[in-house]
């Protein structure tokens, strides 16, 4: 199921449009390469922007990760609010985050705190659709249910349109799997919306969908109402490999084919639109030959070295997928840490994240921070770490489903850690009332966030995208959160 386009009714979808001549010779071409449609159209042209490169690994925690139980403890709050695990000082002298997140606290210098983020949405497919889009205003008609080509692009779709390709791969990315809800339900929010299907940031499948564990597999695998079922996933990279018995020689045959057929599209039609699918076969070539996009997506068989820093799961490779491939000249990765609603901790929440989301995270987190950092590629780098919304202030208990407490969906404050592109570590923007429900000070939305990201990855104030019909629309609907540079 993840691995297959959203299903999109007839009631929002245009009539089934003429396909013109050249546009079937191209087709053809395609197919030649032995290549699917999914695969082509995320390649940009271009051969890498000029200057320094900008970019940004967004971490998205599908789910929601607790406030009180990370990045904004309450210890002087009542047991109900403050929860069962205990704040400890960070490298930065008033900085305090949870106990379980140990590395990450010697690393404050390299990061900040956004701790006043805020929507209205306590629902898990709207606070999807408002954080990956940096919308808070959902589309007319929005449906929880399904993605539609009338929702809003998200900010990785809106990236991959306006920042410069480098290298001839495509500017966004998003792995290690699409959000797919456990009753095979795809989450909106995640695709280009009216920005039109074309414009997808690409999907990197590097983990199969599984209807009932979460977590950094193999190693920290869990189901949050522990029901005892098997997880048989590995985590894999994508084959770039060319099609079923073709070769390097048949490619190569293939090719002089390709291009007899193109001179005859030439002869036919002398249209300049020709020239834009030479771009695309030119990256199509790039993936299907260069050793560098293929060594940064088979993270498993990196250095054992590399792997154990990162940590040998889910989270630690995708993370160390993330920098390999903004290293190879992808500008925008999203990181789903974890399938559709690992985060969503009703109940089970600590010992679910004290024994199986904390540690997996603490540990690639750090390691990726501490790579960029040696590198000088954290300069150029903002990594965000956010999800769909915090968690309620009250504990609560729903025996129902899980044997121990947990916290609700609280659209109305979470914390963000942000680090890299500029920004100055060991800051804190923003507060929290004294339970940890509302910001108390220098209120933040999702905006704010998505602004940050865009100017991070040099994205002109005055930058418009453009709709399936043509329309322009801004980038930027708020200022980038203040503060943080």
């Amino acid at each position: 199921m993840p691995n297959q386009k959203p299903f999109q009714s007839s009631e929002c979808c245009p009539p089934h449009p003429r396909i013109a001549r050249r546009t079937a010779v191209q087709a053809g071409g395609i197919g030649l390469l032995g290549l699917t449609q999914q695969q082509l159209p995320v390649l940009a042209a271009g051969n890498g922007a000029n200057g320094p490169f900008r970019a940004c690994i967004y971490v998205f925690l599908s789910g929601g990760l607790g406030q009180h139980d990370s990045f904004d403890m309450k210890p002087a709050a009542p047991a109900e609010i403050r929860g069962e695990f205990n704040p400890i000082p960070t490298a930065t002298p008033g900085i305090q985050i949870c106990e379980h997140l140990p590395e990450l606290a010697r690393r404050s210098n390299l990061w900040s705190l956004c701790r006043s983020l805020s929507h209205s949405s306590n629902e898990h497919s709207a606070g999807h659709h408002i954080m990956l889009t940096g919308r808070s205003d959902l589309p007319p008609g929005f449906n929880p249910s399904v993605p539609r080509p009338q929702d809003w692009p998200a900010i990785a779709a809106i990236a991959r349109e306006l920042t410069a390709t480098r290298n001839n791969l495509p500017s966004a990315a998003v792995l290690p799997e699409q959000l797919v809800h456990y009753s095979g339900r795809v989450i909106p929010g995640q695709y280009a919306g009216i920005m039109g299907a074309r414009r997808d940031p690409w999907f990197i499948d590097a983990s199969t969908f599984h209807s009932t564990s979460y977590g950094a597999f193999p190693e920290y695998g869990f189901d949050h109402q522990d029901r005892g079922k098997p997880d048989p996933r590995t985590f894999a990279a994508p084959s770039l490999q060319l099609s079923h018995g073709v070769t390097h020689p048949q490619l190569n045959r293939r090719l002089q084919l390709l291009q007899e057929l193109e001179q005859q599209s030439r002869t036919l039609e002398n249209s300049a639109a020709v020239n834009g699918f030479d771009r695309y076969r030119e990256g199509a070539i790039s993936l299907l030959t260069g050793n560098r996009v293929r060594e940064a997506l088979d993270v498993t068989q990196a250095d054992e070295a590399v792997q154990n820093r990162y940590g040998k799961n889910s989270f630690g490779w995708s993370l160390l997928m993330a920098r390999r491939l903004v290293e190879a000249g992808v500008n925008l990765v999203q990181v789903n840490l974890g399938n559709d609603e690992t985060w969503d901790t009703h109940g089970n929440a600590f010992p679910h994240l004290r024994e199986k989301l904390f540690p997996p995270t603490d540990r690639a987190l750090s390691a990726l921070l501490d790579d960029l950092a040696e590198t000088g590629q954290l300069e150029h780098t903002l990594v965000v770490v956010a999800g769909e919304f915090g968690r309620t202030p009250r504990i609560s208990l729903l025996p129902s489903h899980y044997k121990a407490p947990g916290r609700d969906h609280w659209g109305a404050l979470q914390s963000v850690l942000l680090a890299g592109g500029g920004i100055q570590g060991g800051r804190v923007i923003g507060s929290s009332d004294d339970i940890g429900a509302y910001p108390a000070s220098d209120p933040q939305s999702p905006e704010n966030l998505a602004a940050t990201i865009y100017q991070s990855l040099q994205i002109a104030a005055d930058a418009v995208w453009k709709d399936e019909v043509g329309r322009p629309h801004h980038v930027y609907r708020a200022d980038p959160i203040q503060g943080l540079t």
